[in-house]
């Protein structure tokens, strides 16, 4: 088999675990032909870099963090349902005839995460946070909660936001504010998407019956929020369980082959983060 090329894009991209995994499945899955690379690449060298892909047959696909997720959109041939109804790519295929195809495995992997521990479907959900993961789980909500979801926010903007993602993607999005972010603690689903040590000062407040926390973070981890709810006995979802999630289904898009190997993902990804 011919040399095959995949990479990671963004910037900062130094701290991706993303080239990890995907080297482990292909080592598991015996493409010694395949090889991922990690590359700083920000919005201005975007197209550029793109362009420099055309005439190389080797490439089979991309995988994007911030701050390319969306301003690779107007570059693309293709934008799936799922990738359009978040207006966020972080998958290309690259296929044989040249055509670029944008992808979203952030929200399958949300709820293949889930259903992971046991995560089907839940009546009523609270999403902490209302950044560029949160329109994500609003989406992955979107197929697996049959009731509202409480959107806990610091601004009127962020709140403008939840509002328009819920309208967009046909969930009861109820907004409140952060001041009250304990009381999202009592919902059967929580989704943190907030940056690292926000959700510190929530610990103390998780209660007796916790039901399940998915936060979004993997380093630092356990974050407080999650120590405390693992204390309570809650069931626990993390960010390290995202990123394995959404990169088997990327590397069974830009692959052709499945089942990518979850568990050999998952290690290699703890072994990164040592």
């Amino acid at each position: 088999m011919s040399h095959r090329r995949a990479a990671v894009l963004g910037s900062p991209i130094a701290h991706s675990l993303s080239p990890a995994l995907h080297r482990a499945a292909y080592g598991e899955l015996g493409l010694s032909q395949w090889t991922y690379d990690r590359f700083e690449v920000d919005e201005a060298g975007l197209p550029g870099f793109l362009e420099g892909l055309r005439d190389d047959p080797s490439w089979a696909g991309l995988s994007l963090t911030m701050p390319l997720k969306r301003a690779v959109i107007p570059l693309l041939d293709e934008v799936t349902d799922t990738a359009a109804s978040v207006e966020a790519v972080n998958t290309v295929v690259l296929g044989d005839d040249g055509r670029r195809t944008g992808d979203n495995t952030d929200i399958p992997g949300m709820i293949a995460a889930l259903r992971e521990r046991g995560v089907e479907k839940v009546e009523s959900a609270a999403i902490l946070g209302a950044g560029a993961t949160a329109s994500s789980a609003v989406a992955a909500l979107s197929r697996i909660c049959a009731g509202p979801v409480t959107a806990y926010v610091r601004t009127k903007a962020r709140a403008a936001e939840m509002r328009g993602w819920g309208e967009r993607l046909g969930v009861d999005i109820r907004i409140a504010d952060w001041a009250e972010a304990d009381r999202a603690l009592h919902a059967p689903l929580v989704i943190a998407t907030t940056p690292a040590g926000a959700t510190d000062a929530l610990a103390d407040a998780v209660p007796e019956a916790a039901g399940t926390l998915f936060d979004v973070l993997y380093e630092p981890w356990p974050t407080a929020l999650a120590s405390a709810w693992a204390q309570r006995e809650g069931a626990l979802v993390s960010g390290l369980d995202l990123l394995v999630h959404q990169a088997v289904l990327q590397v069974e898009l830009m692959t052709g082959r499945s089942p990518a190997p979850l568990a050999v993902m998952r290690e290699a990804g703890a072994a990164a983060l040592g």
